[in-house]
């Protein structure tokens, strides 16, 4: 037996542990989903960055923007999460896209 099945054996053995470990797969799980939710938004938010560069459209659009974070913000606290992190994240990932939409509209 190695180390690691040594260490699985006593986390099962002790409930609080295994109960850390069962929490820390479903995070992980969860981690898992969001990389992958965010590749497919930035798979769409790509083709948009395009669409604007072939029509010389801006890159950034403050007022659907601000609609968005708006919207984030009102579902962020149906869920019980904190708006303002709702917020902040919505704009790091705005931040993002506006950069990509900025490198098509050079290219």
């Amino acid at each position: 037996m190695d180390d690691q099945s040594l260490e699985d054996d006593r986390h099962s053995a002790d409930p609080t542990l295994a109960r850390l470990r069962d929490l820390r797969d479903s995070i992980d799980n969860i981690d898992a989903a969001l990389v992958h939710l965010l590749a497919e938004r930035f798979k769409c938010t790509r083709q948009v960055g395009e669409l604007k560069a072939a029509h010389r459209l801006p890159p950034a659009d403050p007022v659907r923007e601000a609609a968005q974070i708006e919207r984030l913000q009102a579902l962020a606290a149906q869920a019980k999460l904190d708006p303002e992190f709702a917020r902040k994240f919505l704009r790091f990932i705005i931040e993002e896209v506006i950069r990509h939409h900025e490198l098509a509209a050079r290219a």
